[in-house]
């Protein structure tokens, strides 16, 4: 049996109970690769209707954000744009940005995170639904490039005969991504704040 804390309310932990618990989360973050990686396969069993399972779709977009030439950052997000469907199907896109936040630049967390508004333009019309509900953000400086992310990688996505790259061909990416120190400047896109 792993070493336990000794505390049963954590304003009674002892400095060593914390270090306990921090040297634990840091072994199991090691894992969040995996898991990641686990939540994919699990798309391809889930929510019927499309021509292709969730999985499916995300290796589509995936591919297409590669094939676009895409950087490591937009590649991931294309690839886990939907993850959060299985747990969080109404704020799906929030879900998935949570996840990514921490390792992908801001840009490309605010992508992810505002997807599902996006996309609603493609089909929320047929449901008596405001298309141009993206519209409120218009101004914003990463409007253009989640408008480029939908119409270029996402709705396009669910075409059965398009040749994706199977998920083994990005887990070296997804590997690399989420083995970035968590909130690193160097990664996200801000300045570096020196030593």
């Amino acid at each position: 049996m792993s070493r336990m804390v000794g505390f049963r309310r954590m304003q009674d932990g002892t400095r060593e109970d914390y270090l306990l618990l921090d040297e634990s989360e840091k072994r199991y973050a090691l894992g969040l690769a995996d898991r990641v990686l686990m939540n994919l396969r699990q798309l391809d069993h889930s929510l019927e209707g499309y021509p292709v399972s969730r999985l499916g779709h995300s290796l589509q977009a995936a591919t297409r954000a590669l094939r676009d030439g895409a950087d490591d950052d937009l590649v991931v997000a294309a690839l886990l744009h939907d993850i959060g469907d299985e747990l969080a199907p109404y704020c799906h896109a929030q879900l998935a940005a949570a996840i990514v936040r921490p390792y992908v630049r801001a840009e490309v967390t605010w992508i992810v995170e505002q997807h599902g508004l996006f996309q609603t333009y493609y089909y929320v019309h047929h449901l008596g639904g405001d298309r141009y509900a993206r519209e409120r953000l218009r101004d914003h400086p990463w409007y253009a490039a989640c408008e480029s992310f939908c119409a270029n990688w996402d709705q396009c996505s669910f075409d059965p005969d398009y040749r994706s790259e199977p998920l083994a061909a990005f887990e070296p990416l997804v590997r690399r991504v989420f083995a970035r120190p968590p909130h690193d400047p160097r990664y996200r896109g801000e300045p570096d704040p020196g030593p």
